[in-house]
């Protein structure tokens, strides 16, 4: 879904959030946004003081199209017309843009694009219209609307904001300015203030936290200048109450979504007030926590404030903590893997515990090497690299002793006051299991911080029970390295150079589970100066399916080396199958080119056809099947012919590449096909070199890689018929 994997749409949503124009907004998405968003025929508009939709932002429009759809009466028939009468995304194949709004073609007139207008709306009301150019050919699947809505929104709560603070100024920024329409913006905040609640806002990766007044009033706090960072929740929580609201937390962040929390704080002079939070922990498109925003409410409003805490920890402190620490141990019991194990640390405990960052480094051949560095990247990636850099030696050190270490501001161990890169307060965990030293972890406060007997206690419970998860978790990773390198054995080291063509393959293992796949690719070297490409999944996910995986493999290739055309190939490979002692069967495609006059032949057992590309287009061949391979012994399989003309190219894969338990299989594939007509539309003509299509097969694997779970194993090959030179 995304260019680069950096590119989500949870970065872009941030990124609008910060632009400061129309045409800053729509650049933001372009450049950040799906690689299915292709950018040529984009456009923003701006609902005026007249009510008109006018243009304030473009790409790739012709100057024609500029003067035609500059302004958009919302009573007409365009998309944006109908966007914003419906008050929902209406969507155009490439068909109809084709025929009704040619101002969708691509500005270099090599091909069609669909087209999604979504209205731009905030709490109701109208700010204008998005209107953005896919790269799909068929059905625009369901999640990627969401995306695109998600966009929408995130553009027009900026606008709104925009157009809120420019409101009273004589030089509106271009493109901001909506003639003069009031903003809904302050009628929601209006509204939260009349409630006499507060509002908060936290970004997890960050850590950055904003309140507005009404918030710190409720605290007993005079509001700092804005620079200044919010305050240390830890300080103001009731110690009684700390625990719990961590461990409330804590389930929060896990499970996502809305979430309601009771606590009390104490105010500077001693009072107590009890105060209720409704916050929803907001996820990225992989299901991660990002970011926490909600209200915080006095429920003691109007009437008198509770009496200041009593002296000592009250009975229940200690089963609080315990409810925090079983909270933490559930949450790193669903983690799989070491990845999964860093990612629980980072995103829910991290933030639940009030962490300004978290350090993890585990054992690898008797020295520490860190491994929290690969959950995040950009800045905060940097500044775990640099805490690691401060922090090595006593993570060493704590780990050697097998003593949890604890530093505290003016404590034994603290940070020397002249250094500004060292935390305020730490305390760093020996991560044992077994007796068997796992790693070290370290857990760094940006604010001051007292650690308690019962607080040193809790930490050194959670370091044993982050140790064992740990420990599970490299068990898992050990055992699936191995399967995945026992499969990768089985497949071509590289693939042989063959005149007249260029060739790149890919192979992606599942992540789920133990389970290992039975998908094959090769590329044979055949009599007469033939090329020959196989691609096959043997049903199931066991080693049983990898062994049998390569006896079919080792038959195909010898059938096919023996002369067999292709159709004879599957079938006396069906019939291998069936003799071997399994209930698998497997799905195949082979197919034969002669390089020199482009001959093609092909046949398919039950395996998805391949796809050719050819100028700006990218279609499914015709190719008749018949039944997988093991199913009817006896079965014959039918054999087509065609051609591949100079500078064409094939593609062919296992249904891993497409398949998402998120939408239907043919939504899919149609629009696989709109990328690669892309792509193909984009590409240099003068890069079909080898280089080329490396860059194509990354492409087709990135959405792959992306995927919060791959359920099956993936593999693709591509070939170039390289046109005569000279």
């Amino acid at each position: 879904m995304r260019t680069q994997s950096a590119r989500t749409a949870m970065r872009c949503v941030r990124l609008l959030l910060r632009c400061g124009s129309a045409a800053e907004l729509l650049g933001t998405i372009l450049a950040e946004g799906p690689a299915w968003v292709t950018g040529e025929g984009s456009a923003l508009y701006l609902l005026d003081g007249d009510g008109m939709l006018r243009l304030a932002a473009s790409h790739g429009l012709p100057e024609w199209a500029h003067e035609r759809y500059s302004l958009v009466d919302p009573a007409g028939d365009l998309p944006a017309a109908l966007a914003l009468r419906q008050r929902g995304p209406v969507l155009l194949s490439p068909e109809q843009t084709s025929t009704d709004y040619p101002n969708t073609r691509t500005g270099r007139g090599t091909g069609l694009v669909a087209l999604a207008t979504l209205p731009l709306l905030v709490d109701g009301a109208t700010v204008g219209v998005l209107a953005l150019a896919l790269a799909h050919r068929g059905t625009v699947p369901r999640r990627d609307i969401d995306v695109l809505e998600t966009l929408a929104e995130a553009c027009a709560h900026r606008l709104a904001h925009l157009i809120d603070h420019v409101q009273s100024s004589e030089h509106a920024p271009e493109g901001v300015r909506a003639g003069g329409r009031p903003s809904p913006q302050p009628l929601l905040t209006i509204a939260v203030r009349a409630s006499g609640v507060g509002a908060f806002e936290r970004d997890l990766v960050t850590g950055e936290t904003t309140w507005d007044t009404r918030a710190y009033e409720i605290f007993g706090l005079e509001p700092p200048p804005e620079t200044a960072p919010a305050p240390d929740f830890a300080e103001l929580v009731h110690p009684e109450d700390l625990p719990d609201l961590q461990a409330g937390m804590v389930e929060a962040l896990a499970s996502g979504g809305p979430y309601r929390l009771s606590y009390r704080v104490v105010r500077a002079d001693g009072a107590v007030v009890p105060v209720e939070e409704n916050g929803e922990v907001l996820l990225d498109l992989h299901g991660r926590p990002v970011r926490v925003a909600g209200l915080l409410g006095d429920r003691h409003r109007g009437g008198p404030p509770g009496p200041p805490p009593a002296a000592g920890p009250a009975p229940t402190v200690a089963g609080a903590r315990s409810a925090l620490l079983l909270s933490l141990t559930s949450t790193l019991s669903r983690a799989i893997t070491v990845r999964d194990v860093t990612t629980a640390l980072t995103d829910i405990a991290r933030p639940a515990l009030g962490a300004a960052s978290v350090v993890l480094d585990l054992v690898e051949e008797g020295r520490l090497l860190p491994v929290s560095h690969t959950v995040y990247g950009g800045p905060y990636r940097s500044e775990l690299s640099r805490l690691h850099d401060l922090s090595a030696g006593v993570m060493q050190h704590a780990l050697t002793v097998a003593t949890p270490l604890f530093s505290e501001p003016g404590g034994p161990g603290a940070p020397p006051s002249g250094n500004p890169l060292a935390p305020t307060a730490w305390a760093v965990l020996p991560l044992v299991a077994s007796g068997r030293q796992v790693g070290s972890c370290l857990i760094t406060f940006a604010t001051s911080r007292v650690f308690s007997r019962e607080d040193r206690t809790m930490y050194s419970a959670f370091a044993g029970v982050l140790a064992q998860s740990l420990e599970r978790a490299r068990l898992y990773d050990t055992h699936h390295h191995r399967a995945t390198e026992l499969q990768r054995a089985m497949l071509p080291r590289s693939l042989p150079r063959l005149p007249g063509t260029a060739t790149a393959a890919r192979y992606l293992p599942s992540t789920e589970g133990m389970q290992i796949g039975g998908d094959w690719y090769d590329l044979l070297r055949l009599p007469g100066g033939l090329v020959g490409l196989v691609i096959g999944d043997v049903q199931g996910h066991n080693a049983e399916a990898t062994a049998v995986m390569g006896q079919l493999r080792s038959g195909l290739r010898a059938y096919a080396t023996d002369g067999h055309d292709p159709a004879a190939t599957l079938a006396r490979t069906s019939r291998l199958l069936a003799e071997l002692d399994t209930d698998l069967f497997a799905t195949c495609l082979y197919l034969t080119l002669d390089p020199a006059s482009g001959e093609l032949r092909g046949a398919r057992a039950g395996h998805p056809p391949p796809v050719r590309l050819s100028g700006g287009r990218a279609v499914e061949l015709e190719l008749p099947g018949g039944p997988p391979l093991g199913v009817d012994p006896g079965g014959a399989y039918p054999l087509s012919t065609g051609s591949l003309a100079h500078g064409e190219t094939l593609l062919v894969y296992t249904d891993g590449l497409v398949e998402d338990r998120g939408e239907d299989y043919d939504e899919s594939v149609q629009r696989m096909l709109g990328g690669l007509e892309l792509w193909t539309r984009q590409a240099d003509p003068a890069d079909a070199s080898a280089s080329g299509l490396e860059r194509l097969a990354d492409l087709l694997t990135l959405n792959v890689t992306e995927r919060h779970s791959r359920p099956d194993d993936v593999a693709l090959l591509l070939l170039h018929r390289i046109a005569p030179t000279g």
